[in-house]
């Protein structure tokens, strides 16, 4: 059992921001479900941390697709307060992801996880639309994927004026079907945040910062945006602009869209070694002030630990975060393992160190946010 009161702490922050004005989404038109979802995290920025795990609702190592099991649940009791879902190959018109989930239980489970009370986050590894069309032998197996940097004329390409625009608008099409089918039994639109064209610092996407100019970056993210919101009347979405590591604030704001479409900031780090201690604090001193700033939400929104380490969570991660207004902590999927593999246990991805995370006052879990109400349902 948690060692702090977290009802006491949801009244005591209800009454020191009561006097406060909170900041709105950059979406004008959002819903009020989206308005409240935004501002509850707001608010429970000062309260903990959320831990978040990519498709925990949809396989574990050693299982697939069976209803109410996550390994964070197997591991810790509960499940984490932000569940993660990926739409790569959706923009082709197929029925399973990338990773061969099924979009029709993606949806599913980002309802059951809604219902529950907790926060969902989308991510999308949209196919390279210029290479794909290429047909090429030789580029090996990342060929025309998103990881297929073999262009720098990818974004170019699919903006206004570009011989990929129409293709492009497609691809928006499908995923806006996708996004206007998440709605409640009552028909009300679920919120979530949306985390598109990620890790930008990096260059090994075909929207890297290598690969594309700053510039059309931004113009990327804008047309996307106003697709969504304009075109397809769509505004339950809160987006989250995203990098890789980096080291200084002018790295990380290179090709920022701007306020008036982004809500969170958030960065992408990965545990490689006993230099991560000293970068992700940096770095998270920098965005979190920038986020501070400029009113948005923020997210340590893809991380893992350092290999061999048992103590992680509560030596590394959970000091280091503390320190900032860290919105959630998500860590990747727990690959399932077919029967070629060797097979595997859930509790494996959480030692005992997890247990710990998961008992700090500092941590939040779905059963620590239920009572925030988030959407604000009645």
């Amino acid at each position: 059992m948690k060692t702090l009161n977290l009802s006491i702490l949801f009244i005591l922050m209800a009454c020191s921001v009561s006097a406060q004005k909170l900041p709105l989404p950059a979406d004008k038109k959002a819903t009020k479900e989206t308005i409240a979802l935004f501002q509850s995290l707001y608010k429970l920025l000062d309260k903990g941390i959320m831990y978040g795990h990519q498709d925990d609702l949809m396989y574990g190592y050693n299982w697939w697709y069976q209803k109410e099991r996550s390994d964070t649940k197997e591991a810790a009791g509960d499940y984490p307060a932000v569940a993660g879902f990926e739409l790569g190959h959706i923009e082709l018109g197929n029925e399973r992801s990338l990773d061969s989930v099924s979009f029709e239980q993606i949806r599913e489970q980002i309802k059951v996880h809604y219902n529950r009370g907790g926060v969902i986050t989308v991510s999308w590894h949209l196919n390279n639309p210029l290479t794909m069309q290429i047909k090429d032998s030789t580029s090996g197996w990342q060929h025309g994927t998103a990881w297929d940097v073999t262009s720098k004329d990818v974004v170019e390409s699919i903006l206004p004026g570009g011989k990929n625009n129409q293709l492009f608008d497609t691809w928006l099409e499908r995923l806006a079907i996708f996004f206007t089918s998440l709605k409640d039994d009552k028909g009300t639109a679920i919120p979530f945040i949306f985390r598109p064209f990620h890790e930008h610092s990096g260059s090994f996407f075909w929207w890297g910062t290598n690969i594309c100019t700053d510039q059309q970056y931004a113009a990327l993210w804008r047309y996307t945006v106003t697709f969504l919101r304009e075109k397809k009347n769509i505004h339950n979405i809160l987006y989250a602009y995203n990098t890789d590591r980096v080291t200084s604030l002018d790295q990380y704001m290179r090709g920022y869209p701007g306020d008036d479409i982004i809500d969170m900031l958030s960065l992408d780090m990965y545990d490689r070694g006993p230099a991560f201690d000293s970068e992700l604090d940096t770095a998270l001193a920098f965005v979190t002030n920038e986020a501070t700033t400029r009113n948005k939400l923020i997210a340590l929104s893809e991380t893992g630990e350092r290999r061999g380490m048992k103590d992680w969570w509560t030596a590394v991660i959970l000091p280091i975060v503390s320190k900032y207004r860290v919105g959630y902590v998500l860590t990747w999927r727990d690959a399932y393992r077919t029967k070629f593999s060797v097979s595997g246990n859930p509790i494996e991805a959480f030692p005992d160190d997890f247990r710990n995370f998961y008992a700090s006052p500092h941590s939040l879990f779905l059963k620590d946010i239920q009572e925030a109400n988030v959407y604000r349902r009645k």
